[in-house]
């Protein structure tokens, strides 16, 4: 072939080909958007999500106010139509034949929301529908997420919640491209909500002219949260979201507090005029700063919860210096205020606050700081119930969730029943959302991971779970598999098949801490960690750990304790509902399920390979928890079968189950060694279970482990000594020794601890029974009427060491003491008081049985101030000495057997 003719053939092939229609660009359709007259910047910000969707899709598109003179391929009119038809945020999109396309909003944010539902499905589809008739709205009105300004530490020098926003502290805070990925995730699921929690915000945000030695922070860094704060807010109304900064009562910063002399935060300190006037003024000036800036409101926990203090804080502080914001503002339109429902009575409150301020809200615990139930009942449901009648919107908070972290959680089944629960049961119509895990360490997660992972990386299904049921709960849920399990397959690059795997692993694992935290847990505080387990003193004696009744009779189907379980066995009494034994049979079996499911993907993964991995570690982790769990409960039933039969064949039986246990222990050891920094981010003297996080200490499992093989130890070796000494007994008592100190607030006549004594100076009543241990120690008389109507102030010096003993009635009522609770107040360890020493221990003619809590004292001067309620001050004893917890078994118990693993 001659070159003339190749290149002719070469240049007419070339031709052909750019000719033919595979080769032709086809033209672009035009698209031109029309905005109402009146824009908004929620309007704005979603007009340009549709644009760019429209643009990645192929598409020219033209955004403006006037109707364009040439006629576009295909014209979207936005405009804001509210009415009857269109609910608070909803939106419509229709289109008919060759008419333009109509997206009405009631609101900026339904129009917001209408533009980014049209994006999306331009993406998903690759071009504009051509016909539409939708009409969407959200079910819930507020759909809130939460972040933490706060650590998991106290800073040096400070007590709990007091964190001062600096760039040192919280590097994060002053992260601009961080906030807008954030804001971005809860605009794109359709979140309205940011709620910042901190102890005293206002001495990092305001200058008070009165009080200028207040401010927490130098003027640079004063300056950086002015602008981070306007930033935030006005990036945050464009993809509308209202920001709502939360704080505590009664906290005063650290530099005012050093000014005049006073503790930062004192519980039970009564409100006085100076803190008042600080407070009130300090909301005025945050108010008339930022006005479009909601607050959250706490009255509980840092002051005294329950009472009229309440009511008065609320009404004549709080409200008083919004209104004085306005004011200064010259507004009338009140800005929203949210009551927390924690450690108050907030019905009480709110009826006399109503009359006062219309734009308030309530927000309560959903399942404590847990995820136990979609099932609540009881006094709690009550409450909820009570308070979405009030006439205001109630505003469910999942909260901590300290029974969940640090591995992640999926489980749309569980969360979408959740928030069914909240509408149906509790009649609420807010949702306000923590994260998952690691709350205290914002914005990190608990993996071992260089660069550490982002809590908004990690837990983008947690997130996107809750925010889809609280737009509308009842989904189909032959639907909702295919949804989750799409989402799952388009981020690890698999099947649809394998996508629905994931998702029954997610959900399989997702049984498994609700059900043994609500059946075998303590608490639903953050003061137990239940991923690294329990002792076997706490599943046999829980209420010497100060069990909290509230999770089993309102955060749990009804059932049975293991405590409980045992006695019925013993007697031979039917069970009833949820018990022990059948937990432990079902989270063994959703433990290998959802193992199961995630190893029937693993080969499939094409996309986040590390990240599956790390997905799949922690669904073995959960399984190693749950047969951890299952087989040490089955051995508590065992060895308390022994507390009635005095058989030590009873506790034999349960070796092979707790050596099982323990076995499965060392399996979640092994997993997490190199895969988690911390099993809780909360790493202060709060946490008590199973053991004391003093300094950051017992946050591993790695730590856990010598604490149960040692507990095993000890039990087996208990039981050899059974075998070979029939008349084996418990510990014998030791008494405790009385110290002497020096008291110079109160002038009282002291009383012997013996039978026959009187306790109070205006009543007859006297001491039934005591334990011997407690015989040396003489009690303070004090009037029991006075106690009911005034907080007790004791002060005193001292020259060694020294625990006073309190003793607080084991029954809730307004009359007496409460005792120290760490699910209601965050100080009830400042002394070391929130453990019971010895339950059960003074019997008092017609009055419930005493426990004994000790309030620890080095030398010096010290001022103690106790709430309002009756109590016996029980004395001083040497601050050296050991108090061997325990129960004293007056009020009719059974005998003690922690002993066998003591």
């Amino acid at each position: 072939m001659n070159r003339c003719f190749t290149s002719f053939l070469l240049l007419y092939l070339v031709f052909r080909f750019i000719t033919s229609p595979a080769f032709a660009q086809q033209p672009k359709k035009s698209v031109t958007v029309t905005l109402p007259a009146t824009s908004h910047v929620r309007i704005d910000f979603g007009a340009e999500k549709l644009k760019q969707a429209l643009q990645e899709a192929g598409y020219t598109v033209t955004i403006g106010k006037p109707i364009p003179a040439k006629s576009p391929d295909y014209q979207i009119f936005i405009a804001l139509r509210s009415g009857k038809d269109l609910k608070k945020e909803g939106f419509s999109i229709q289109k008919d034949g060759q008419q333009p396309m109509l997206l009405n909003g009631n609101d900026p944010s339904g129009i917001l929301y209408g533009c980014l539902e049209l994006a999306e499905r331009v993406k998903n589809t690759g071009k504009l529908p051509a016909t539409i008739n939708l009409t969407d709205s959200p079910e819930m009105v507020l759909r809130g997420t939460c972040i933490g300004v706060q650590k998991p530490t106290y800073l040096s020098g400070r007590d709990v919640y007091e964190y001062p926003y600096t760039p040192e502290t919280f590097p994060w805070l002053y992260d601009k491209v961080l906030w807008i990925r954030y804001l971005d995730m809860m605009v794109e699921n359709r979140f309205n909500s940011l709620y910042l929690w901190n102890g005293h915000p206002f001495a990092s945000l305001v200058r008070l002219k009165e009080y200028p030695y207040a401010v927490e922070v130098d003027d640079a860094t004063f300056k950086k949260n002015e602008e981070m704060f306007r930033f935030l807010t006005e990036e945050a109304d464009k993809r509308g979201v209202w920001v709502i900064q939360m704080f505590y009562n009664i906290i005063v910063s650290k530099p005012f507090a050093e000014h005049h002399k006073i503790k930062t935060q004192d519980r039970n300190r009564p409100i006085v005029p100076l803190i008042a006037d600080y407070t009130r003024k300090s909301i005025a000036a945050f108010v008339q700063k930022y006005p479009n800036v909601g607050l959250l409101i706490a009255l509980g926990e840092a002051m005294e919860g329950v009472g009229q203090d309440d009511v008065d804080w609320f009404t004549q502080t709080i409200i008083p210096g919004v209104k004085d914001g306005l004011k200064a503002l010259g507004q009338t339109t009140e800005p929203p205020i949210v009551l927390r429902a924690h450690d108050t009575d907030a019905p009480r409150v709110m009826k006399a606050t109503l009359p006062l301020y219309k734009n308030l809200y309530t927000e309560a615990k959903f399942n404590g700081e847990a995820l136990t139930t979609y099932e609540p009942r009881g006094k709690w449901a009550e409450l909820h119930r009570t308070l979405s009648n009030i006439g205001t919107v109630q505003i469910e908070n999942v909260h901590i969730l300290a029974n969940l972290e640090p591995f992640r959680y999926g489980s749309a089944d569980f969360i979408q029943k959740s928030v069914q629960a909240m509408h149906s049961i509790y009649g609420a119509n807010g949702l306000h959302l923590y994260p998952q895990a690691s709350y205290w360490d914002w914005p990190y997660t608990a993996d071992k991971t260089s660069p550490r992972l982002l809590q908004l990386d990690r837990d983008w299904i947690w997130y996107k779970n809750w925010a889809r049921y609280a737009w509308k709960a009842n989904r189909n849920r032959n639907e909702e598999l295919t949804y989750w399990g799409t989402k799952l397959a388009e981020k690890y690059g698999f099947s649809l098949e394998k996508g629905k795997d994931v998702l029954e692993a997610y959900e399989q694992a997702g049984e498994i801490e609700p059900k043994l935290l609500r059946r075998y847990g303590i608490t639903d505080g953050n003061r137990q960690t239940l991923t690294l387990g329990m002792l076997m003193t706490q599943l046999i004696n829980p209420f010497r750990y100060g069990l909290f009744t509230l999770m089993y009779e309102s955060e749990a189907p009804e059932g049975e304790m293991i405590i409980d379980y045992a006695e019925k066995d013993w007697n031979k009494q039917n069970h009833i509902g949820e018990t022990p034994v059948r937990v432990a049979d079902e989270v063994i079996e959703h433990g290998k399920k959802s193992v199961a499911a995630i190893d029937k993907a693993t080969g499939s993964v094409t996309k986040e390979k590390a990240e599956f991995d790390r997905l799949k570690n922690d669904i073995y982790c959960q399984n190693a928890l749950a047969n951890f769990y299952a087989q040490k409960a089955r051995a508590a039933v065992a060895v308390l079968r022994y507390k009635y039969s005095n058989d030590v064949r009873d506790l034999e039986k349960a070796v092979p189950l707790l050596e099982s246990s323990v076995k499965h222990f060392t399996e979640l050891t092994n997993l997490t060694r190199d895969t988690y920094l911390y099993a809780n981010s909360m790493q202060t003297k709060q946490r008590k279970i199973p053991m004391r996080g003093i300094d950051g200490t017992y946050k591993t499992w790695e730590e856990m482990l010598p604490v149960y093989q040692k507990e095993l130890s000890r039990f087996k070796h208990v039981i050899d000594s059974l075998k070979t000494t029939s008349n084996a007994t418990a510990k014998q008592p030791v008494t405790l020794k009385p110290a002497t100190v020096t008291l110079q607030s109160l002038q009282v006549d002291t009383y012997s601890l013996e039978k026959g004594q009187l306790v109070f100076t205006d009543t007859s009543v006297t001491i039934r029974d005591v334990a011997s241990e407690l015989k040396q120690l003489k009690g303070l008389k004090l009037s029991k009427a006075k106690l009911q109507s005034e907080r007790t102030s004791l002060m005193f010096s001292t020259t060694q060491p020294v625990k006073l003993l309190v003793g607080f009635f084991n029954e809730k009522n307004p009359n007496y003491l409460p005792a120290p609770e760490l699910e209601t107040d965050a100080s009830a360890n400042d002394y070391g008081q929130s453990e019971i020493k010895i339950s059960n221990a003074i019997l008092v003619d017609g009055l419930p049985p005493v426990n004994v809590h000790a309030y620890s004292f080095k030398p010096g001067q010290h001022t103690l101030n106790l709430g309002k309620g009756a109590c016996l001050i029980l004395g001083f004893m040497d601050g050296n000495q050991e108090i061997s917890v325990m129960d004293a078994g007056l009020a009719g118990n059974k005998k003690n057997i922690d002993w066998l693993f003591e």
